[in-house]
């Protein structure tokens, strides 16, 4: 027999019905089971200011954007609160490698991202793939991790082939105008100054360029001056560096001393930081940054409300170049997941069936050597420091202002 409810009982119980629907969002969320979010990067250590500058900030700058509209939207499951497991892995590869195999292990996390450098990412990549989990790295720039059969790694940087392709199109247009084919080469003595400069020594001679020194130094180096002098007395007209920011603050800092100022002065990691500019001021007009230059003034989907957003919530500019690639990374794990939900190979296929656009322009990925993800389609870009602000300079179709050559003279 049906149980027929009287009028008090149904007023109570629509009572609660219209009381749960209306309460906040907050209280939903926390009833929803989170999704869990991992990662290790350098908190402290040499690796540190990177992953303060470009990576940790945009992390958390996504994470509150999401969580703000209800969660993380799971296909199948509605939108779910992100909740982060982090961890310092004090710039030492063994122990970024033991921690993000305690998060997927022990943790039991439903997404890693990434550490912060290209060493990192050499060690932890081939890990994190063996075990089953997408990693999209972005402040890497390594062939060799193809070598490693990472499977369900992507790397979204240009990588040292077509880094260096840009940098040698970029200096052979200047050398027809200005005429300049004098090349001094100075690199990091680790994966990513190694690998970029082994890339970019052929092209320089199938180019014709003269190499009249080639010089690298240690990781953890404090003086750079008697290299410097050493190029110096070479008289290069272009001086190209792939470099981290500690060491490239250094190059500097010790040109400026030394009144080293060669018409052509190109930079790697670092030199794309606002800290960069506040430091050397106007110093820093001319310098050409030659890694994945970006601007707000970029004519590609939200690179202006990028920008604000990272303003209102940090209030500080967010970097040159990496800065809108890591979330722009974020934002495609964000898409991927609302489509096929959660599982670690269904996204591994979304992101290589798909090309994506955002604030750092378009990103499309293909199968490389032994199946590891690439990046594809646009070429690097290079920025330089100007009067105006950080601009980019090259290739011409994302140029936001002429190149300044020859580099000015020291203040």
């Amino acid at each position: 027999m049906a149980h027929r409810m009287d009028r008090r009982q149904f007023l109570r119980v629509a009572a609660g019905a219209t009381a749960t629907a209306l309460l906040p969002h907050s209280w939903a969320r926390a009833q929803a089971r989170p999704v869990r979010i991992g990662f290790a990067i350098s908190e402290t250590g040499p690796y540190a200011i990177g992953a303060r500058l470009t990576q940790i900030p945009n992390y958390y700058l996504w994470r509150d954007e999401v969580n703000a509209r209800g969660g993380l939207l799971v296909r199948g499951e509605g939108r779910r609160p992100i909740e982060f497991v982090n961890y310092d892995d004090r710039s030492d590869i063994g122990t970024a490698v033991r921690l993000f195999e305690k998060l997927i292990r022990e943790d039991r996390v439903d997404l890693v991202l990434p550490p912060w450098g290209t060493a990192m990412h050499f060690a932890v990549a081939p890990v994190v793939s063996r075990l089953g989990y997408v990693l999209l790295g972005v402040t890497v720039g390594s062939l060799r991790i193809r070598e490693l059969g990472a499977e369900n790694f992507f790397a979204l940087l240009p990588q040292p082939d077509s880094a260096t392709i840009s940098i040698v199109q970029f200096l052979r247009e200047a050398r027809e105008r200005y005429g300049y084919n004098r090349v001094a080469l100075l690199h990091v003595a680790d994966l990513y100054g190694v690998e970029h400069h082994t890339a970019i020594v052929p092209l320089l001679r199938r180019e014709r360029f003269e190499i009249v020194e080639d010089r690298s130094y240690p990781l953890t180096v404090t003086d750079l001056s008697d290299v410097l002098r050493a190029i110096q007395a070479r008289r290069p007209e272009i001086l190209v560096c792939f470099n981290y920011p500690a060491d490239g603050n250094l190059i500097v800092q010790q040109s400026i001393a030394l009144r080293f100022n060669p018409p052509i002065m190109m930079l790697g990691v670092g030199a794309f930081f606002p800290e960069f500019r506040q430091q050397f001021g106007e110093n820093t007009n001319g310098i050409v940054c030659h890694l994945a230059a970006w601007s707000p003034k970029l004519r590609v989907p939200g690179a202006r409300e990028y920008y604000e957003a990272f303003r209102r919530k940090f209030g500080r500019d967010p970097d040159h170049a990496g800065s809108s690639l890591v979330y722009q990374s974020l934002k495609m794990l964000e898409q991927a997941i609302a489509e096929v939900g959660l599982d670690q190979r269904r996204i591994k296929e979304y992101l290589e069936r798909h090309e994506f656009n955002g604030p750092w322009g378009p990103v499309k990925f293909e199968r490389g050597i032994n199946r590891a993800g690439n990046y594809v389609g646009r070429p690097n870009r290079l920025g330089q420091w100007q009067p105006s602000g950080y601009e980019v300079i090259w290739p011409p179709e994302y140029a936001t202002a002429r190149p300044i050559i020859p580099k000015p003279a020291w203040k």
